[in-house]
């Protein structure tokens, strides 16, 4: 397939194992090696191609690349229907958190409405990075002027022991922190989270430079024994 022969071109075996100590879940002999960057660049080239299509269409791929690169033709299309139709067939095939976290539909940004049932359904999976992209795509779209206190419910709904889950709970809710803090802090404050995402959620947002150093000051009183 022209693709993957393009894809072969940008091969470093360097970078390459950069990538495996990254993504520990993949084995590193799945790694071709291409920078972000470049895979972006292809996924601009091919995406008015018709060769991309027949690339999309043959599940599942071998190589972590030939991944990232799919996730990021799905983020290029344009028809809204199209785009959920393509996330949901290729969700189930997704093994890792950089290809899980590279899929941000530009399309979703005009499909608010509609998105949120969707958001729910992927949430509510028990596929580890279907979870993911749904909070994900929850705290991308949701925590600015489409904000409802409700959205808060969803990602502590999920009960889950995935590390991966975990990590994108706890990043949800620190931003949820840095955006909408006085909604937020009463998951804290109660004790609605586990033990685990708790802590890093007051981890990380202690971490932002948009949470001030009273609102900091007080998430460490928060803190709750492991």
């Amino acid at each position: 397939m022209k693709i993957q022969k393009i894809l072969n071109k940008y091969a470093d075996k360097k970078y390459a194992a950069f990538q495996a100590k990254l993504t520990p879940t993949v084995d590193s002999k799945l790694f071709i090696g291409i920078r972000v960057p470049d895979v972006r660049k292809i996924a601009k080239t091919y995406i008015n191609d018709s060769e991309h299509i027949k690339f999309m269409n043959v599940l599942p791929h071998h190589y972590y690349d030939e991944n990232m690169l799919h996730g990021l033709l799905i983020s290029e299309i344009k028809d809204y229907e199209e785009c959920i139709k393509e996330v949901n067939h290729f969700l189930p095939y997704v093994d890792n958190w950089a290809v899980c976290d590279i899929m941000s539909p530009k399309v979703f940004r005009k499909h608010k409405e509609e998105l949120i049932s969707e958001i729910k359904k992927w949430c509510k999976s028990k596929k580890t990075y279907t979870i993911r992209f749904g909070i994900e795509m929850l705290m991308s779209h949701y925590l600015d002027d489409e904000f409802k206190e409700d959205y808060l419910k969803i990602p502590a709904s999920i009960n889950s022991d995935e590390y991966y889950v975990k990590m994108m709970i706890a990043w949800f809710y620190a931003t949820a922190l840095a955006k909408k803090y006085d909604a937020t802090i009463p998951y804290l404050k109660k004790k609605t989270l586990s033990t685990w995402v708790h802590n890093k959620t007051i981890q990380k947002a202690c971490e932002s430079y948009r949470i001030s150093d009273n609102q900091k000051q007080y998430l460490k009183t928060l803190k709750v024994k492991e």
